[in-house]
């Protein structure tokens, strides 16, 4: 099993295109995804510390959260 790589530092990162989904918030409570060079990962990190840190996940733990995520497997964590 993959584990991702925690706390890598943004400064350890090349210049990425981080986006947010439009249903963030004006407070910024967001999390902000970027990929990486190559298509070598997908870059995670929190949308109020955008200097902090950052997690690391392959393409397909992303697509299999995203796709989870679409289909309601995590509903019952926010009501």
């Amino acid at each position: 099993m993959h584990k991702p790589d925690s706390d890598v530092p943004i400064t350890d990162l090349p210049t990425l295109a981080w986006r947010k989904s439009g249903r963030s918030n004006p407070s910024g409570n967001c999390v902000e995804l970027a990929r990486l060079p190559g298509g070598s990962g997908i870059a995670l990190r929190n949308s109020r510390f955008p200097d902090g840190p950052a997690l690391i996940y392959t393409r397909a733990e992303i697509e299999a959260f995203i796709l989870g995520a679409r289909d309601g497997d995590f509903d019952d964590l926010i009501r």
